[in-house]
């Protein structure tokens, strides 16, 4: 495991939120080779088996700008990577990077890090107030229509943005990169052409999709130095199964979530 002393305030962060991504989606589209980007940064080329701590956007999110990100699926109260400081503290031990702040963003920010948001689904896009929470965390945030959860080509945006940033940052100064994948969130029947219905097999195609176009990220990544990569899903996502459907739900496609820790060096010249 990661110790957060070990990378911070030394890396750069990119943490990427692959909304409603089930577990065994992303290791099905991995073990059949369609998401050969994400395999090349997942630690032993694997990812593991968590559980999520909301069963819809906001709360997992909450949680995880608080320090808590998903928990093992096995028994166990392992250390965290990040905290903020608390008086009890029962999961901050010696590998814990611990935050006198009230959420991680903040935290970071107060170590000079530049903290940048690229939205996805509606929680991120400053359309309501309830909306505009997640992102006033960040001292920048990006959302259009374009990165939405409607749009099929909604991760090229974002990379494209991503992108954008990269070029323009300073590398004497760390960068906090956090990207709501929004592809793998419903609608995802378009990624199979002609379907009418949202389904598994739908949700493989746009993880598919969007792993392609992350690719271009994970290129450019190394030219601002080394990085911390958090990489994991929010919650699930049912599709009919004991006939239940979506998410918001108590069930275990919701609950049983992907989840990496990873470290991204730096390019050599």
């Amino acid at each position: 495991m990661i110790s957060g002393h070990d990378v911070i305030p030394s890396h750069n962060i990119l943490f990427i939120t692959l909304d409603s991504l089930r577990f065994d989606t992303a290791r099905s589209v991995l073990h059949a080779g369609r998401s050969p980007n994400l395999a090349r940064i997942l630690p032993g080329g694997n990812w593991e088996e968590r559980r999520a701590l909301g069963t819809y956007t906001f709360p997992a999110h909450m949680s995880f700008f608080a320090g808590w990100l998903p928990t093992p699926a096995r028994p166990g109260r392992p250390s965290r990577l990040l905290a903020c400081r608390s008086p009890n503290g029962a999961t901050i031990g010696e590998r814990t990077y611990v935050f006198d702040a009230p959420d991680i963003v903040s935290g970071l920010a107060g170590l000079g890090y530049r903290t940048v948001c690229i939205g996805g689904v509606e929680f991120f896009s400053h359309l309501t107030p309830l909306g505009s929470v997640l992102p006033a965390l960040f001292q920048e945030s990006h959302w259009h229509r374009r990165m939405s959860a409607d749009e099929p080509d909604s991760t090229r945006h974002q990379v494209d943005v991503a992108l954008r940033i990269l070029d323009g940052h300073p590398k004497d100064r760390r960068l906090l990169l956090f990207l709501n994948v929004s592809a793998t969130h419903m609608p995802t029947h378009f990624y199979l052409p002609g379907q009418s219905q949202d389904s598994w097999e739908s949700q493989c195609a746009a993880l598919a999709y969007a792993d392609a176009e992350l690719g271009r990220l994970f290129d450019a990544l190394p030219s601002l130095g080394p990085w911390l990569g958090l990489i994991c899903a929010d919650h699930g996502e049912a599709y009919g199964e004991d006939g239940w459907t979506g998410h918001s739900i108590s069930h275990p496609t919701v609950w049983a979530v992907p989840y990496a820790e990873t470290v991204i060096p730096a390019a050599t010249r």
